[in-house]
């Protein structure tokens, strides 16, 4: 008996490992109400099977695919970078690769994880109008701007427990502001101000039935612009799914995401609140490569009602695998 549980238990390791590394996404881009329409928390990244912690020691690597397309009318004004601009229309292509090492399965009776992410990508920016330039003249017209450029780094903790189908997940991140920031223009991936996200998920994963029911809910702390003086507000958000194994290798699910801005910014236009509703679909497809199962996750997530915000549509492929791994001895 014992001879024959060792022998399953490395391929369900890896299946159970590249589960919650397919949870991982995180990083900034997202639309919201806080300067330069960005923020740290990535929406739409609390799926299915976020509360699963790998279940041994190791390093697991994430990848992220990330489009985002949005739009707002002429007659909103949003704060970007300094200025305040018009009728804007906003595209980011961006990539989010994120490594993270599990030290320990038994920290205070969990597994605890620690990684990291650096985005870099595409941010497409046209605007209708720039209304004004602080201690310049009021200018108009239309603008184009893009730029091939990085994002500020994110540092992750993770500390998670389970047992047999609950999981609950304690999660921060820390957004540190040294990435390419483009002082002064439109485009950027950079939030160039401290942040932190504080987050708890709970999942229902059900390897018997197949189902998964994820929960997820944080708070935002958003710090100061140095460049341009600008203080955002803070933020929760909320996240939840539903999935079904259909069979040992492809899910499919439903998912949902609720974000509102708490507290006033400080800047160009005053308060400045926002807030957003999302609902999508997700599908995970899971197929061995070089011994390891690795998974392939897609999302589409669109936006249905939002207040001072863009309203767009996101598109995601996730791309998980474990890359050491501490498995039991035989």
């Amino acid at each position: 008996m014992r001879n024959e549980r060792a022998r399953r238990l490395p391929s369900k390791v890896l299946a159970m490992a590249a589960i919650a590394a397919g949870g991982l996404a995180f990083g900034s881009g997202e639309a919201s109400a806080t300067e330069g329409a960005a923020s740290l928390y990535l929406l739409g990244s609390g799926g299915p099977g976020t509360a699963v912690m790998p279940p041994v020691e190791g390093i697991y690597v994430d990848n992220v695919i990330y489009v985002y397309d949005g739009n707002a009318k002429a007659s909103r004004e949003f704060p970007v970078n300094g200025k305040i601009v018009a009728g804007l229309d906003a595209t980011i292509v961006a990539d989010f690769p994120t490594l993270l090492a599990v030290p320990s399965t038994n920290f205070l009776g969990g597994t605890l994880a620690v990684g990291a992410t650096v985005p870099f990508g595409a941010p497409i920016l046209d605007v209708d109008a720039i209304l004004t330039r602080p201690g310049g003249p009021s200018l108009s017209g239309s603008r184009h701007d893009s730029a091939l450029t990085t994002g500020d780094p994110v540092g992750l903790l993770m500390l998670g427990w389970h047992g047999k189908k609950l999981h609950t997940q304690f999660s921060t991140m820390v957004n540190v502001p040294i990435g390419n920031y483009r002082e002064g223009q439109l485009a950027n991936l950079s939030l160039h101000r401290w942040a932190v996200d504080t987050s708890v998920a709970l999942s229902w994963h059900d390897t018997d039935s197949g189902w998964d029911i994820t929960g997820k809910a944080g708070y935002t702390f958003n710090g100061r612009n140095d460049d341009t003086g600008y203080n955002s507000g803070d933020e929760i958000h909320f996240e939840g799914s539903i999935e079904k194994t259909l069979s040992p290798s492809f899910s499919l699910g439903v998912q949902s995401y609720y974000a509102k801005q708490i507290s006033d910014d400080n800047g160009l236009i005053g308060p400045f609140r926002g807030e957003t509703f999302a609902v999508g679909g997700t599908a995970a497809y899971t197929t061995p490569m070089a011994g390891v199962p690795a998974t392939f996750r897609g999302r589409v997530m669109r936006e249905l009602d939002v207040t001072n915000r863009l309203k767009g549509t996101s598109f995601w492929l996730d791309f998980s695998v474990p890359f050491t791994m501490n498995l039991p001895k035989q």
